[in-house]
């Protein structure tokens, strides 16, 4: 029975490294490709368009951002 179980053992050790050397290859196969051949596979980068801030808003956002910023400071002194 110990046999038994160390054969079980044995071929499940022999699997696992079969699988992870097999990754391994694969790992090393797809970075040569890439190397390559990377720059052939690269998206076109998407347009940015800015957008402008509503006039009187930034007044509001800095508003916000300084109320937002007090608090914080606030509550890390209390901590």
């Amino acid at each position: 029975m110990v046999s038994e179980g160390v054969l079980l053992m044995v071929v499940g050790m022999a699997t696992v490294f079969a699988f992870l050397g097999l990754l391994v290859g694969l790992m090393h196969a797809s970075a040569v490709f890439f190397a390559a051949y990377g720059d052939r596979l690269s998206e076109p980068e998407p347009e940015v368009r800015a957008t402008a801030v509503p006039s009187g808003k930034e007044e509001e956002i800095a508003v916000v951002l300084a109320a937002v910023e007090a608090f914080r400071r606030g509550a890390r002194r209390k901590a």
